[in-house]
């Protein structure tokens, strides 16, 4: 599973790492967490930040995900 934090690197983007870490902790999943932090690079998904992609499907857009709504998604 490749989880993708898209933003700049503003507050919020850094507090949805932190809450995708710790999902994915707790769940004991294997996952790659990768920041996106290029403009270019995350226009292609979205035009807000801060995103979160799992395995190239959007999943939250412009807002900061908790650590709850984030498992919600990685157990689908």
């Amino acid at each position: 599973m490749i989880i993708k934090i898209l933003g700049t690197g503003c507050k919020k983007c850094k507090m949805l790492e932190e809450n995708a870490r710790q999902a994915v902790a707790e769940l004991g999943v294997s996952a790659e967490i990768v920041k996106v932090t290029n403009l270019a690079d995350i226009s292609n998904y979205v035009m807000f930040t801060p995103s979160l992609v799992v395995d190239e499907e959007v999943k939250v857009e412009g807002k900061l995900a908790t650590v709850e709504e984030i498992k919600g998604y990685l157990q689908k």
